[in-house]
């Protein structure tokens, strides 16, 4: 396996792949990267002195628990000895620097620079040098990203040709690390919201949920996918993760394991299915507003009265004169708009309807003219930038506009909650998006006074600090929790062990607020190494600080699931099969008259969920199951070829 990238994302996919997967790994970084830290930015404002007492807390707690942080070093915790069998340094991927890396005998590589083109650019180079290679590469652009990959396949498949291709598994998996870690940073700023993977057009919703009441069972969903952690109710404990012993949250326990877990918060799958195309953002959040958006309630008002005139003077003049109704309010129409056909010789009531006509018409002319500059200033306000209403509450603060925060506002945006976002960069690649979704934004520095202020920060359900800054987000959320002290947050912090001791001390500081911590790279490095693997990964969600992953895996070539039942074939702990798409065999296929049997034996066809423990599953069908990382590592890995076989 070979990975290359330039931050904290290939780090942690190496040590992935070499300590869950147990596979031989070369890391290619630029020679700079050794210890790749984030920048670090100028700490001001009133909130530096609250930083430095924090800080110190925290760093003298992580020198005493280091052993309990969330994944031991981390990214940067010893450098990259430790991540990788091999460690080569190049400035940039030529064909020579690739060759080197063993891209030519190497099963799998992964391209993870934070640039797209330079992903895209060492692909092709990639593909030319080895066209049996599987690709994975990390991109933003999901459009291009698809392109892409069709691309890349077609290449393969050219160079491999047609009859060894079905041999080869070189096949393209394009990921964001962005679109990994938003549902996870957006559901942890918002209590309630579920835990969706969707992709390919299946959908499967989990729902975080609080221990039962005594006396009560919590409803089990189709299964219960994790327990959480002992401490997860505790406002000073830490999320749990894999080194937090008998506390840590219990992926994939068993009937009895959930049955004994008293008091413990539970993580229930509640929907597997097919699910179309995502719907376009909400009702009014496109960049050409809707009808009632265009005009105040006041103008439509006084709009709708007018026409309501113009159809009494219409009707009065049908009364009067007794002409035919039509004409009568063509007439009116000729009056109101002033169009010289004055009524002499004609009945006085005529006269005086023709009066008042004009005198409309006279009220109409400024009420049209309010309404076209108001419909110029609605559209001069789409594109630009909105500031934050009077009177709003209850909203999300979002710090950050970059990669990771564009992909959260439209994911909060998608689950209908209000938020205003902060960026000190006026060129940032969200502002584009928060102008388009009609977002509220507030440009300036967050470290500085008054910018937390403008977004309405004392009014505000929870911050959401995702820059790529930890010194940034730290210090927002200290200064909100000043403003604020019972204010929900939720911070991007890049080392694990810092963010460990930072997260004990915010909750220590303030128990009766809900604290935290989330890395990009720890919720992404998963889904990216699975994808190594094949196409089987479809997504991940967060438990705390572990992650537990959704596969397509085809039976045929496990032994640990083919001829076995859905029962048997579960392991607590390592895999749980959640829906089956049942496939035809070989005979089937080729008789036409054997698949219409097989309909009549009662073998479920297409995807079925919620399956019964007896159901056997047979080579030629495919499965959905949720694993945890060691599980996963077992059934694709080298680990779990190596039991397979013995």
């Amino acid at each position: 396996m070979v990975v290359c990238g330039d931050d904290g994302l290939a780090h942690r996919l190496a040590a992935e792949l070499r300590g869950v997967y147990g596979e031989q790994v070369t890391l290619v970084v630029p020679p700079s990267e050794r210890g790749v830290r984030p920048p670090v930015v100028g700490r001001g404002g009133a909130a530096s002195a609250l930083l430095d007492r924090v800080v110190s807390a925290a760093v003298g707690r992580a020198g005493g628990n280091g052993g309990n942080s969330a994944n031991g070093a981390g990214a940067n915790g010893g450098g990259p000895a430790p991540e990788a069998d091999h460690l080569l340094e190049a400035a940039e991927l030529t064909d020579a620097v690739l060759v080197a890396a063993g891209v030519e005998q190497a099963a799998a590589l992964a391209l993870v620079y934070d640039d797209d083109e330079t992903n895209i650019r060492a692909a092709l180079t990639a593909r030319r040098i080895n066209p049996r290679l599987r690709l994975v590469l990390r991109l933003y652009n999901r459009r291009l990203g698809q392109h892409i990959e069709e691309l890349l396949d077609q290449a393969a498949v050219l160079a491999v040709g047609g009859d060894d291709a079905s041999g080869a598994d070189a096949s393209t998996t394009v990921l964001s690390d962005a679109d990994t870690a938003a549902p996870a940073l957006a559901a942890s700023a918002v209590a309630g919201t579920s835990k969706v993977v969707q992709t390919d057009g299946l959908l499967l919703r989990a729902v975080e949920r609080p221990p039962p009441a005594p006396g009560q069972v919590a409803d089990p969903g189709l299964c219960t996918l994790a327990l959480l952690s002992a401490t997860s109710t505790d406002p000073a404990g830490a999320d749990g993760s894999e080194g937090s012993g008998e506390q840590r949250p219990r992926l994939l326990p068993d009937e009895a394991a959930v049955r004994e877990a008293t008091g413990r918060g539970t993580v229930v799958l509640e929907q597997v299915s097919y699910a179309g195309p995502a719907l376009s953002a909400g009702r009014g959040t496109g960049v050409v507003p809707s009808l009632t958006s265009l005009f105040s309630r006041r103008l439509r008002w006084s709009l709708a009265g007018l026409v309501g005139c113009v159809f009494a003077l219409a009707v009065a003049l049908w009364v009067v004169t007794g002409i035919h109704p039509l004409r009568a309010l063509y007439l009116t129409l000729l009056d109101l708009f002033a169009i010289d056909d004055p009524a002499l010789g004609q009945s006085t009531g005529r006269q005086i309807l023709q009066l008042l006509s004009g005198l409309v018409g006279l009220l109409l002319l400024p009420v049209l003219l309010a309404a076209v500059l108001e419909a110029l200033g609605t559209f001069r306000s789409a594109s630009a930038l909105r500031k934050p209403p009077r009177g709003l509450g209850g909203h999300v603060v979002l710090l950050g506009l970059g990669k990771i925060g564009t992909r959260v506002l439209t994911r909060l945006r998608e689950l209908g909650i209000p938020v205003v976002c902060v960026e000190s960069g006026p060129e940032a690649r969200g502002l584009a998006t928060a102008r388009r979704l009609r977002v509220p934004v507030v440009l300036g520095d967050v470290t500085q006074e008054g910018v937390l202020e403008a977004a309405k920060i004392h009014r505000a359900h929870a911050l959401l600090a995702v820059t790529s800054a930890d010194t940034t987000n730290l210090e927002a959320v200290l200064y909100a929790r000043s403003v604020r002290p019972d204010l929900r947050v939720v911070l991007r912090l890049y080392d694990d062990d810092f963010a460990t001791a930072v997260y004990r001390t915010l909750r220590a500081a303030h128990p009766h607020a809900l604290t935290r911590s989330r890395s990009v790279s720890h919720l992404a490095a998963p889904a990216f190494a699975g994808a190594m693997f094949g196409r089987q990964i479809l997504g991940a969600i967060p438990v705390e600080r572990r992650v537990l992953l959704f596969a397509a895996v085809e039976v045929g070539g496990h032994p640990q699931l083919e001829g076995r039942t859905v029962a048997e074939a579960f392991r607590a702990g390592y895999w749980r099969v959640l829906a089956l798409e049942a496939g035809l065999t070989a005979r089937q296929r080729r008789e036409p008259a054997a698949e219409a049997a097989a309909e009549d034996t009662g073998r479920p066809s297409g995807l079925v969920w919620n399956l019964p423990g007896t159901c056997v599953l047979r080579a030629e069908d495919r499965v959905v199951l949720a694993a945890t990382r060691r599980g996963l590592a077992e059934l694709l890995g080298r680990r779990g070829r190596e039991r397979a076989g013995a």
